[in-house]
């Protein structure tokens, strides 16, 4: 017996999310942004980006990170073009 987590434990999957939140916050992203946690035995990926381009960074480094586990995201690029229209308001 090595003294592992078996791949598919809580415990592994609690500390690849940690790891993901690193990676997120420390390399060339340092995207704070996004949130990963374990809900219902899935791992949850959410948050705003400012970019189509770091979208993908992002997603990358979840397929990465978390490759193998069940994994939904919802990582969404903020719109920073300035509005073609004025507001039509009540």
């Amino acid at each position: 017996m090595s003294g592992s987590a078996p791949e598919g434990s809580e415990e592994n999957v609690e500390y690849r999310v940690a790891h993901l939140r690193d990676r997120l916050a420390a390399e060339e992203l340092g995207e704070l942004g996004v949130r990963a946690e374990v809900r219902a035995g899935a791992v949850v990926v959410t948050g705003t980006v400012p970019s189509a381009q770091c979208r993908e960074t992002v997603l990358r480094t979840v397929d990465e990170e978390l490759a193998g586990l069940s994994v939904h995201t919802d990582v969404v690029v903020a719109e920073t073009a300035t509005p073609d229209h004025a507001e039509e308001l009540p």
